[in-house]
């Protein structure tokens, strides 16, 4: 029985409040506003070039919007910028991978650097489920684009999970059953409670419809 998004995660929402953003003096969106509920998934879609790199950069605070706030439980999130960290995670359109480390040792270095404590056998479980625990001690450098894309999404199955998940094109390089099971993977987070922000070209699939949220930009 799936648990209930009330007692997995505090009532927390993502509040874009007439956000704008420019690039190069060149304004890429404005005027946005619009709220994001425990259970639902914001699919940020358009060109490329139209701004949604950015606007996930401006969502977790990486970058600072032309007008407008991100809230977080009606908070700026600039406010306690570290409480609002440790509920995120964010992963760009290009895996941020260390070439010379290995797979295990990837995700072991990405906790670290969330100061969460992760053991040898919680890493070997994730990666199996990512289909790719064979590939534990070989260097990151030497796989293909779609397998790193797999360990970098794999971070998302660590433990503690974060409650609120930007993803930067997180299809790409990925073949149909990995695309699958990342669905899957943002189904279930979905259920419980938890927020997810991300762009991709790739229609999105949720078993409740009103569950997803779409800006086109």
């Amino acid at each position: 029985m799936p648990t209930s998004p009330i007692s997995t995660y505090l009532d927390q929402s993502l509040l874009l409040e007439n956000l704008a953003g420019t690039r190069g003096g060149k304004v890429l969106f404005s005027e946005l506003t619009q709220l994001i509920k425990p259970g639902q998934l914001l699919h940020i879609v358009g060109k490329n070039g139209s701004g949604k790199s950015s606007l996930l950069r401006i969502l977790c605070g990486l970058l600072s919007p032309s007008s407008g706030q991100v809230k977080w439980s009606g908070q700026a999130i600039r406010t306690d910028a570290e409480q609002f960290n440790a509920q995120l995670i964010y992963l760009g359109h290009v895996p941020a991978l260390k070439g010379d480390l290995t797979a295990a040792e990837n995700l072991l270095s990405a906790a670290l650097c969330r100061q969460d404590a992760l053991s040898i056998s919680e890493v070997d479980d994730v990666l199996r489920k990512v289909g790719l625990l064979a590939l534990r001690n070989t260097m990151v450098r030497t796989l293909s684009q779609g397998q790193k894309q797999r360990i970098a999404l794999a971070q998302l199955q660590l433990q503690p999970r974060k409650q609120f998940w930007l993803l930067d094109e997180p299809f790409n390089a990925l073949d149909r059953d990995a695309s699958d099971a990342l669905q899957q993977c943002i189904q279930q987070h979905l259920q419980l409670g938890g927020i997810v922000a991300l762009s991709s070209h790739q229609e999105i699939l949720l078993q409740q419809p009103n569950a997803l949220v779409r800006i086109e930009l």
